[in-house]
Order: C-alpha cells, then sequence, then structure tokens
C-alpha cells in the first residue's frame, strides 16, 4: 500500500485525504494548527455554488477594479508591496482580463462544479448532513443596475429570472432593499454550509479509517528533492517521509513549493466575513444571496447568518481592518435590517489563494511522486470534493472525466 503525506488541513487537504483513503492509498495529514480547518476554511462565505463559478478577471475588469478603489464601500483594496510575486501575478491576472478566455475558463469550472456537486453527493453516504448544516437553499444574485440584469439575463442557461418584486417575494429578507434593485438569477441545486464545521466532521471519519495513519501537527519548512523525486519533508515536527506527497496548504504552498523550485501563480485575496446570531423575530434570508455589484455574499448556516465579502491585495496580512468590518456591516444593515442581530457580529479574515484565471491547480509536477491540489481562490469549498476526487483519480493513474486543460501546473 502506498503511504502519501497530505500536507495541509483545509477543506482542501481533508477532502485530499478522505478520496486517497478511499482508493487505497495509506494516507498522514499534516497541520501546522492544533485543529483543522482554522485557516481560509474557517468562517467563509459558506455557499456551495456550483454553477456561479465565473472567474474575477474578465473583459472590462480593470476599468472596474480602478473605480472600486476609489470607492468608500468599494470591494477592492490594493496595497502595493515591495514583492515580485504580488506584480508577477497582476500581469498574469491582467493577461486573463479577456472574453474569450472567461469565457473558457468559466466552461472548465462549470465542469468542475458538477463534478464537485455529484462527490459531495456521495459523500452523504459517511457524513450525515445535519453535522455540518448543509441545506439545498438554491441561490439568488441580485442585480443593482438594470444594465447589469441585462447582461446576467441574456446568458444561455443563466436560470430564472425575477424581477425586483419576485425577488422579495421570493426572499422577505431583501423588502428593505428590494426598491435598489433591477431583477435577479435564481439557480436551484446550489447550498449552504458550515464549511469549518465540514473539516472537522470527515477529520472524525479520517481518523477511524483502517488507511489512516493518522495527524501530525508541524509546519512544514522545506521540500527535500533529489534526482526528480522528493525525498522527505523537513517540518517543525521532525522529518517526515512517505511515498508520495500532496500539496494543498492554501497559500503557504507557494513558499513550500519555491523551496522544491517550482513557482505557483498564487496570491493571497483576502476576504472578510461576518456572523450573526439569528433570533426568532429575525427575517433572514432563506435562499443563498449574492449581492452582484457590491460582491456582497450573504448565507443562513443553522441559526446564524454568514456575509463575506471583499478583496483585499495586502500580501500575508490577516489582520482586521477595522474599517472595513464597519462598512460591511453598514452595507448589510442597508440590504438586510432585520436578518440577524447585529450588535453580536464576528468579524473573521482569511486569505484565498487565488490563481491569475481563477482556476485550481489539479495534479502531477516535475517530481514523479509530488502532486497539487491548490489554487482553490474563494471556491475552496465548493471545488474541493471535486478536485480531491480528480487527484485521486490521477494519482492512481486513471484518466480523469474531462480534459483538465487549464486546471494542471503546466
Amino acid at each position: 500500500m502506498q503511504q502519501v503525506i497530505v500536507i495541509g488541513g483545509g477543506v482542501v487537504g481533508v477532502t485530499s485525504a478522505w478520496w486517497l483513503l478511499e482508493a487505497g492509498f495509506g494516507v498522514t495529514l499534516l497541520e501546522r494548527a492544533p485543529q483543522v480547518g482554522t485557516g481560509a476554511s474557517y468562517a467563509n462565505g459558506g455557499q456551495l455554488s456550483y454553477r456561479y463559478v465565473s472567474p474575477l478577471a474578465d473583459e472590462g475588469v480593470p476599468l472596474k477594479a480602478v473605480q472600486w478603489l476609489f470607492q468608500e464601500n468599494g470591494p477592492l483594496r490594493f496595497r502595493p508591496e515591495f514583492d515580485l510575486r504580488q506584480w508577477r501575478w497582476l500581469g498574469q491576472f491582467l493577461a486573463n482580463c479577456r472574453a474569450d478566455l472567461n469565457r473558457k475558463t468559466t466552461a472548465k469550472l462549470l465542469e468542475l462544479g458538477e463534478l464537485s456537486r455529484s462527490a459531495m453527493a456521495r459523500l452523504e453516504l459517511a457524513i450525515p448532513l445535519e453535522e455540518f448544516k448543509w441545506r439545498d437553499a438554491g441561490k439568488l444574485v441580485v442585480h443593482r443596475s438594470q444594465k447589469s440584469f441585462d447582461k446576467a439575463r441574456s446568458k444561455a442557461g443563466a436560470g430564472q429570472v425575477w424581477s425586483a418584486a419576485e425577488c422579495v417575494a421570493n426572499e422577505p429578507a431583501l423588502a428593505a432593499a428590494g426598491h435598489l434593485f433591477a431583477g435577479g438569477i435564481y439557480n436551484t441545486g446550489e447550498a449552504v454550509a458550515d464549511c469549518h464545521a465540514f473539516c472537522e466532521a470527515l477529520a472524525r471519519r479520517l481518523q477511524s479509517h483502517p488507511r489512516f495513519s493518522g495527524f501530525v501537527q508541524g509546519q512544514a519548512d522545506h521540500i527535500i528533492t533529489e534526482h526528480g523525486k522528493v525525498l522527505g519533508l523537513q517540518t517543525s515536527a521532525g522529518f517526515l517521509s512517505a511515498d508520495a506527497y500532496v500539496l494543498a496548504a492554501g497559500i503557504q504552498s507557494r513558499v513550500l513549493a519555491s523551496s522544491a523550485g517550482i513557482t505557483l501563480p498564487l496570491y493571497p485575496l483576502k476576504g472578510y466575513s461576518l456572523t450573526a446570531p439569528i433570533r426568532p423575530s429575525d427575517v433572514a434570508p432563506e435562499i443563498s444571496v449574492t449581492d452582484f455589484e457590491r460582491k456582497v455574499l450573504y448565507a443562513r448556516i443553522g441559526d446564524k447568518l454568514r456575509v463575506a465579502a471583499m478583496v483585499d491585495m495586502v500580501g500575508e496580512d490577516l489582520s482586521l481592518n477595522e474599517k472595513r468590518v464597519a462598512s460591511l456591516t453598514r452595507q448589510v444593515r442597508e440590504t438586510m435590517p432585520r436578518a440577524a442581530d447585529y450588535s453580536r457580529i464576528e468579524a473573521w479574515a482569511g486569505l484565498r489563494p487565488a490563481t491569475p484565471n481563477s482556476a485550481p491547480i489539479i495534479g502531477a509536477t516535475p517530481y514523479s511522486n509530488l502532486w497539487l491540489n491548490v489554487g482553490h481562490g474563494p471556491l475552496g469549498f465548493t471545488f474541493a470534493c471535486g478536485t480531491a476526487s480528480l487527484l485521486a483519480d490521477l494519482m492512481q493513474g486513471k484518466a480523469p472525466p474531462f480534459a483538465l486543460d487549464g486546471l494542471t501546473l503546466r
């Protein structure tokens, strides 16, 4: 039985470990934190948006980005760094801001989304959905401008087209802001869940799996290579070795990969979330809602409202910017004033490991026994099960269910 070390205990790492165990591998999981799912997976938006996968890079986005920078409540903040990785990533991102490339990447991500949906359904056999508050909520994307709404509904297969009045009728939590919307696009089959609870539930199943060798708490510092092969890992827990290695450590993956001479096109897009308890008298959204122009996501997860938004390009800075938190809180209060107890908000920030074209990187590296599952950006929870199943197929030498052009290191 081939032994594998999975590096990273976020949602991508634990799903990778599970699918490899089910494929017949022996697995050890290395995570630097005492518990799984405490990084970018901890308090993310909670939306499983299998159809809403449009890449950030698109025609017209550079101009929009400049406009956002001058908006007090804009979704984007940028702080220049003396770091070549930031500027290289920006250059590659701008090169991807073309309509033809956006369409090509979107088509590939839709295939990955459908695979992820079916993979999550298979996982239901192992984990009861109530353990991580999974709910088939559907997804409503509301548009404030008529131009944006018209463009969205003109796309083939967009979904159900709702007027502003229909949006409010179907989702009463939007009543206070209904007059501000031109309309919305609704899709069934989209879900919400607690990503951190999912990681914990899956970790419990890992521990009871007969082929699981256990968790190791430690920071991976260096990948040791020789003659086209990884010999082992230098970690804060000592030297670790196995037959194969999977790098799934979020934004930390780029530093670890560089120790083996591999450049990963990843940049940390800092995002914020707010979590507030829902009282019996509150009118919280039952549908998963995305405010398109403001780039704000709303999801009811159990008895809490989760709101996620913003992209801060400020390097690996995890501090909570109080101005950003206050700005997001104001927008939430304006849009859904009666949805939760906003006096008890918990704010959080995480670093989403994004590629310039928003497509994750899965599969082989120049080293015969080193594999990648990285770069999921804001869709880590959405794509985790799908990329884990792809990775397991590739490591077994099986052909993937669809062509992986645009989803590999090449």
